[in-house]
């Protein structure tokens, strides 16, 4: 489940939010948001401030356990399907491209040269594009042995 919060709790009750094109609402949580670039909408209840924002969302594992026993064996990010030519970069936290990979893979099952990485953080880079226009998200996550 994806909850974006917009973080002005402590407001809470002076301002609506509106997700996409959907209705107006008094809470500023939103629950199970697909994958993909979103509008969030912000307006006083006097109507005398409305603002938006894009916010992209994007769900991914935040580790994967390539232990061989056959649960969580690869990292990769699902659910991605509605950009074409996606390309996700994998490296260590020194920087160094281990791996690239796109969503239609079965994904990275955590080797270098077919030598098995050991348990760390590992960056990623997501590189998209969006009305012909690149875009990137990047982000980490954990390799558990």
């Amino acid at each position: 489940m994806t909850v974006f919060n917009t973080k002005l709790n402590s407001l809470l009750g002076l301002f609506e939010y509106q997700l996409d094109e959907n209705p107006f609402q008094l809470s500023n949580v939103f629950s199970n948001l697909s994958n993909e670039l979103h509008i969030v909408r912000v307006r006083d209840l006097n109507g005398c401030t409305n603002l938006s924002k894009e916010i992209f969302i994007l769900g991914y594992p935040k580790f994967f356990t390539p232990n061989g026993d056959g649960v969580n064996e690869t990292w990769n990010i699902n659910g991605f399907d509605s950009y074409a030519n996606e390309k996700i970069y994998i490296f260590d936290r020194y920087g160094k491209l281990l791996k690239q990979i796109n969503s239609k893979m079965l994904g990275w099952d955590g080797t270098y040269n077919g030598h098995p990485l050991p348990s760390s953080d590992y960056w990623f880079k997501v590189v998209y594009f969006k009305d012909g226009i690149s875009k990137e998200f990047n982000s980490h996550f954990s390799l558990k042995r």
